[in-house]
C-alpha cells in the first residue's frame, strides 16, 4: 500500500526538495542537456533558493497564490510541485497561474505521484482563484510533454530560448483551464 501523503511543504523540507530537483534534473535531463552542466549540479547550492521560496509562499501580498506541494513518504519527500501566478510578460496574473516546477526522484516515476502532486497544485490554485495554469517544458523532453498532455495540458504555441546557463534551452508552454466546464 502507498503511503505517500501529498501535502504542504514547510521550511524543514528544502533541503529534501533541493534533492529532488537535482537528482531529477540529472535523470531526466540526460541526453537533452550537457552532461558536464548536469554532473556539475549540487543539491547543496539549491537549498538557500528553495528556503527563499518556501519563505516567501505564506507570507506578503498574494499569499495563498504561491506554494508548493511535497509528495512525503512517511518522511522522505519523493517530489514536489511548486505554483505561483504567471511570472509571464503581459499575463492577467490574477487569472492566470503557473506550475512553476514539478519534479520526482526517478524512483517515484510511473507511479501516479507525479499526478497526485499536479492535481494538488491544480486544486489549490483553483482556490486562489486562478482560472488558467500555464508552465513551461524543455521542448525536447517528451516524457513531461506526454504526461502533461494526458493531463489535459496543451501546448499554446509560444516558445522561449534561454540561455543563461551558457548553452541553449528551448522551451515551450502549456496551458490548461482552470474551470469546469458546465453540465
Amino acid at each position: 500500500m502507498d503511503h505517500t501523503v501529498i501535502r504542504a511543504a514547510r521550511a524543514a523540507d528544502a533541503a529534501q526538495i533541493a534533492l529532488v530537483h537535482v537528482r531529477s534534473w540529472q535523470v531526466a535531463y540526460r541526453g537533452l542537456l550537457p552532461q558536464a552542466y548536469l554532473d556539475g549540479l549540487d543539491p547543496a547550492q539549491r537549498v538557500g533558493l528553495w528556503e527563499r521560496v518556501l519563505a516567501g509562499a505564506g507570507a506578503g501580498p498574494g499569499a495563498g497564490r504561491a506554494g508548493v506541494m511535497v509528495a512525503d513518504a512517511q518522511g522522505t519527500l519523493l517530489g514536489f510541485a511548486s505554483f505561483s501566478p504567471s511570472r509571464d510578460g503581459g499575463a492577467d496574473r490574477d487569472r492566470v497561474g503557473e506550475i512553476t516546477a514539478i519534479y520526482l526522484l526517478p524512483d517515484a516515476w510511473g507511479k501516479g505521484i507525479g499526478g497526485r502532486l499536479i492535481d494538488a497544485a491544480l486544486g489549490c490554485m483553483a482556490r486562489a482563484g486562478f482560472g488558467e495554469a500555464t508552465l513551461w517544458v524543455l521542448d525536447a523532453n517528451a516524457r513531461a510533454r506526454r504526461f502533461y498532455e494526458a493531463g489535459g495540458w496543451f501546448a499554446d504555441g509560444a516558445a522561449l530560448l534561454d540561455e543563461s546557463r551558457g548553452f541553449p534551452i528551448t522551451e515551450v508552454r502549456y496551458r490548461r483551464s482552470l474551470v469546469s466546464p458546465a453540465l
